[in-house]
């Protein structure tokens, strides 16, 4: 079970406001987002020193379906439009921090480590379109298993830019077979978090071996008469920060989002 995140009930999770839910991670409960803050965008991470900055600009320019860029923070800037009073050192549940590729540790606060060379990118997320998908009736597992998302890097490769380089990661949801097409009219209005999914059917074509081992988050139990469903992740920077080893990174830890003041529907297109 999340730190502290024992008594929130589902739907008191997601009647709480983006700033509600930030002060929370900010005094402590550390858990996976899905199902928070219904009705507002959620948003992955990845922070640059600002000598790197341009190349993962351009890295994410050339990778929109993986890489939606919603913000960009200038180096030594904590706060912006998308969290406001927020502080992006403190407001996400659980903090990734690696050196040269490596994982070093999984933190819950970035201030005692924060660097005024620092430049944020905030990117786009596919919890965003959940709701869409349960408002039209499409269920969602990870969310009713009470689980984080499941996610998988891929044999895709993303397109190289300056030093990064490197395969993207899945997400994956099981939707009942009738379904599949609701999933991809739902989700590809939502370009900016991702948008329609990348792959449906068969996990081997994109080098996926074995469902019930993701790479990141927790394997949900895939119910009968299902298909998997891809999506591209925003974990993506993270596998690229894997291959391309960068000298310093902070990430969110997969699956413990920015819950941002953005709605939804704003990234929503005709």
């Amino acid at each position: 079970m999340a730190k502290g995140a024992g008594s929130q009930r589902a739907d008191d999770r997601g009647a709480l406001l983006p700033k509600q839910a930030r002060e929370i991670f900010r005094a402590g409960t550390v858990t996976h987002t899905s199902g928070y803050s219904r009705g507002y965008a959620q948003a992955n991470l990845i922070t640059l020193p600002q000598k790197q900055a341009f190349d993962f600009l351009l890295f994410a320019q050339r990778n929109p379906k993986p890489c939606p860029l919603l913000g960009v923070l200038e180096a030594g800037q904590v706060s912006s439009e998308l969290l406001a009073d927020g502080d992006i050192r403190t407001d996400i549940p659980l903090y990734r921090v690696y050196r040269g590729g490596q994982l070093e540790s999984e933190i819950p606060d970035v201030r005692d480590i924060w660097r005024d060379d620092l430049v944020s990118f905030i990117i786009g997320c596919s919890f965003t379109f959940e709701s869409a998908l349960l408002d039209n009736g499409v269920p969602v597992e990870h969310i009713a298993q009470g689980k984080n998302v499941p996610m998988y890097r891929t044999t895709i490769q993303t397109n190289p830019a300056g030093v990064f380089s490197g395969p993207m990661v899945v997400s994956m949801r099981p939707i009942p077979a009738a379904q599949v097409a609701d999933a991809v009219r739902i989700t590809s209005r939502y370009p900016a978090v991702h948008g329609a999914p990348v792959h449906v059917g068969d996990p081997a074509a994109i080098g996926i071996e074995d469902l019930n081992h993701p790479d990141f988050g927790e394997a949900v139990d895939i119910p009968a008469g299902t298909i998997p469903v891809f999506w591209a992740c925003g974990v993506t920077p993270q596998s690229v920060v894997m291959e391309s080893k960068p000298e310093f990174a902070i990430c969110h830890a997969p699956g413990h989002m920015l819950i941002t003041d953005a709605r939804d529907l704003q990234y929503q297109v005709p």
